[in-house]
């Protein structure tokens, strides 16, 4: 049996995904992203929080952040979602637009023998379709040197990594610009009066707006 409900985990989740450097995140911010009340999301960070093994550090007015044992929980959770988003693209042909949802659902099976075998027969990925690491069992993650293809400079190279925005939308549009992870892209000039970016893919040039940019993590050529 689950020690945990899917909501729970989605919880937990979310508060990873807003938490930098330990930093408290907003009740504001975790009611936005998962489209209900910040009363309820007050509600179910106190419930966290009185967990016997407390999953949440939650101080009224102050926001919250997760203890180590919610941090154990939520790495399980995006390690299980990452690993069935690549199974979904590579083994089942989904489109990497077309998987966030299904892995939504796949991610709350509690089967750590199931999800170890997963990992096994994907080769080990470290990576996700979207560019974003896979924790392994351990909650370990293997740390790249990215930057935003908005700040690199004209005249250089590089690939992309991984999106900021995985919304079907952009996704979607990645695609039919031939802008996908591991692509390579030369820089060509940067655009003063709207931030754009010109570009050359594939040996054709292309300009992208300032928010495209922002979104696109990308490594740069040595």
């Amino acid at each position: 049996m689950k020690n945990h409900t899917d909501t729970e985990e989605n919880y937990l989740k979310t508060i990873l995904r807003f938490s930098k450097n330990q930093e408290r995140v907003s009740t504001n911010a975790i009611a936005n992203y998962l489209g209900t009340s910040p009363a309820s999301v007050t509600d179910m960070l106190k419930k966290l929080n009185k967990k016997p093994n407390s999953l949440v550090d939650y101080l009224p007015y102050k926001g919250v952040k997760l203890t180590p044992a919610g941090q154990k929980v939520a790495l399980r959770i995006i390690r299980k979602h990452r690993l069935w988003e690549v199974f979904l693209v590579q083994k089942l042909k989904f489109s990497w637009d077309n998987v966030h949802e299904v892995a939504e659902q796949l991610e709350h099976i509690d089967s750590p023998e199931l999800i170890r075998r997963l990992d096994e027969f994907l080769g080990f990925p470290k990576f996700d379709p979207h560019g974003d690491p896979i924790p392994n069992e351990e909650g370990e993650i293997e740390v790249r040197q990215t930057c935003l293809l908005a700040d690199i400079a004209a005249g250089n190279c590089v690939h992309i990594a991984s999106v900021e925005n995985s919304s079907t939308e952009f996704l979607q549009y990645l695609e039919q610009v031939g802008l996908t992870l591991g692509k390579k892209v030369e820089v060509l000039q940067h655009l003063s009066f709207d931030d754009s970016v010109q570009l050359k893919v594939d040996g054709y040039p292309l300009v992208v707006s300032g928010s495209v940019a922002k979104n696109l993590r990308v490594i740069q050529e040595a």
